[in-house]
């Protein structure tokens, strides 16, 4: 599977696209009000990446135990101390409303976290490359 995002920037444009496997979904993020870019940054996407991951595996493995989840709130933290500094502190955490016994949940979510693809990409620390044309 292949995951993408594209960003198309212009004074006159912005323009948010993610696709998996070509399936491309546009998205709603406001430009800048001034000067270019996303009035969204890269630090709270990247948040909003782990909380929405583990969110959609809370689900899928639930589904696999063969628990009924209600609903889920994630929240992801970081701390990104200056320009060029790499992100430190990354903590998440996760509410479940479910009948399930605690015990149950409490499994769901020690499990989820193994398998969160998002979560184990930023810990394995992998290489990121600049490709340019």
């Amino acid at each position: 599977m292949e995951i993408s995002a594209v960003v198309r920037n212009a004074a006159s444009r912005h323009e948010v696209a993610v696709a998996t496997d070509g399936n491309e979904r546009a998205l709603a993020l406001p430009a800048k009000l001034s000067g270019g870019g996303s009035a969204v940054n890269g630090g709270e996407l990247l948040m909003l990446a782990l909380a929405t991951c583990y969110c959609n595996d809370l689900y899928r493995e639930a589904a696999r135990l063969g628990l009924v989840l209600d609903g889920v709130e994630v929240r992801a933290t970081a701390r990104f101390e200056g320009i060029g500094l790499a992100a430190s502190d990354i903590r998440y955490r996760a509410k479940v409303s479910s009948s399930a016994p605690a015990e149950r949940i409490a499994a769901l979510l020690r499990e989820t976290d193994a398998v969160a693809e998002i979560h184990n990409t930023v810990r394995a620390g992998v290489p990121v490359v600049l490709e340019v044309d």
